[in-house]
């Protein structure tokens, strides 16, 4: 799921959901959801969260999928 990997980029780079949404410029409620797969960001939303980790948004999407396929290997961010 694409929440997991924001959460897993969000604490390799330590942060917390209030730091990276300042840095995302969106709300930590809203960092919470899209976490819990509750919310699914849109392209630009998920551009902003990638820039605030450090990491290509391609890497977060590209993860989620491998996910859903069953890979283990993560890719590289």
């Amino acid at each position: 799921m694409l929440g997991d990997q924001i959460r897993k980029a969000r604490l390799d780079a330590g942060l917390t959901q209030e730091e990276l949404a300042f840095r995302a410029k969106i709300s930590r409620q809203y960092v919470s959801l899209l976490e819990l797969g509750e919310k699914s960001p849109t392209v630009s939303t998920l551009e902003k969260i990638a820039r605030a980790l450090g990491v290509k948004a391609s890497a977060l999407l590209a993860a989620s999928e491998d996910e859903k396929a069953g890979r283990k290997t993560p890719r590289s961010t």
